[in-house]
């Protein structure tokens, strides 16, 4: 088992780690839309949806996965009405990262850390070398 840290996303916020390595598996904690580079929280759904798949990619890059060995993303989200752009942005990210959609699960919730508007958590994993 691999702990997994790096710079380029946000720092964990409480007793956790970015992401485990285990076996094949890459499992990511729940990453917020934080901007690394300038530490703002933007307010849009879009812009948020955006930074946190960003924020992914990062994790999953210090890894040496690719967005294309995500097989699972769980959505937490504070609006459920705002889906259609979430999924604007959403789609957009795995199209142009050449990947096939994960599977997915999409929940609404009461509130988040630092009062985002989205949470997301990805599971990848990569084949074993024969």
């Amino acid at each position: 088992m691999n702990i997994i840290n790096t710079k380029k996303a946000p720092q964990p916020i409480g007793p956790y780690s970015q992401a485990i390595q285990f076996d094949n598996f890459l499992i990511t904690s729940g990453q917020i839309p934080i901007d690394v580079k300038s530490g703002i929280i933007p307010d849009s759904i879009h812009e948020q949806t955006y930074i946190v798949l960003k924020n992914i990619k990062y994790i999953l890059k210090e890894s040496k996965y690719q967005v294309n060995e995500i097989i699972k993303i769980t959505i937490f989200t504070i609006d459920l009405k705002k889906i259609q752009i979430i999924n604007e942005v959403y789609k957009n990210f795995f199209l142009k990262n050449e990947s096939s959609f994960p599977s997915r699960s999409c929940v609404e919730v009461q509130a988040l850390p630092k009062n985002v508007k989205i949470e997301m958590e990805a599971i990848a994993y990569r084949k074993k070398k024969k």
